[in-house]
């Protein structure tokens, strides 16, 4: 069995050693480099299948970074950060990664975030069959292919704001408890992290909303949770 290659960037030597050692004995193929230049050149040479990507990085920051690895590369991102954010904060700085985890962490909990993101990239590089799409009023997803439509205008949508999105289309009209889409979307060891769940309601609304501020399709339910609520054309 091909072992899967995670690329490790982060300028922190003894890090770099220690996790690599932790990922090698996990059964993963690991590189390690201490720029995000070279963490694109060596994605050039070897495409991994998952990044490990410091946040604060000499030269081009991480956060350059994921945007050139997302203009190049279908591997999913996950941050590894030092910075001293709150949640909000350092989900906001997402742009697109797929997960990320605070730095002094526990290496059990980072390597049970690697297995889910893995997971979640092979499902959608192979998608089982089912329903080829999803409609509430003139929102329309695709599973297949992650592809969302809003009044007829495609939506780019980062994995976790996707997987949100659906988890909401398929209770279409129902009050979904903060908690039902943390195990979904993010899985058990996110459990008692609700805030996850509102910035990324946040977020989907900045992009789904006609006014953000006073939102239509994607209402909160104080106490209770979320809904999806169809919209017509």
């Amino acid at each position: 069995m091909t072992k899967s290659h995670i690329l490790l960037v982060d300028d922190d030597r003894l890090l770099c050693r220690s996790l690599a050692y932790s990922l090698d004995r996990a059964g993963y193929r690991v590189d390690t480099v201490g720029s995000a230049e070279d963490a694109l050149a060596c994605a050039r040479r070897d495409p991994p299948d998952l990044v490990l990507l410091d946040i604060g990085l000499p030269g081009m920051d991480g956060l350059e970074a994921l945007r050139r690895f997302q203009s190049a590369s279908s591997a999913p991102v996950i941050f590894l950060t030092a910075r001293r954010r709150s949640l909000e904060e350092v989900i906001g700085l997402e742009l697109g990664a797929d997960d990320y985890i605070t730095k002094p962490y526990d290496p059990d909990v980072l390597l049970a975030r690697i297995k889910t993101v893995l997971r979640r990239a092979q499902r959608s590089a192979h998608p089982a069959a089912g329903p080829v799409l999803v409609q509430v009023g003139d929102l329309v997803i695709d599973p297949r292919t992650r592809g969302v439509t809003c009044a007829g205008q495609p939506v780019d949508l980062p994995p976790r704001a996707f997987g949100l999105l659906y988890a909401l289309a398929q209770r279409p009209g129902e009050i979904v408890p903060a908690e039902d889409l943390l195990a979904q979307v993010w899985g058990a060891e996110y459990a008692g992290e609700p805030q996850v769940v509102y910035v990324h309601i946040r977020w989907l609304r900045e992009k789904l909303e006609a006014d953000p501020n006073h939102p239509r399709r994607i209402l909160t339910v104080h106490g209770a949770g979320y809904k999806l609520v169809a919209q017509e054309a």
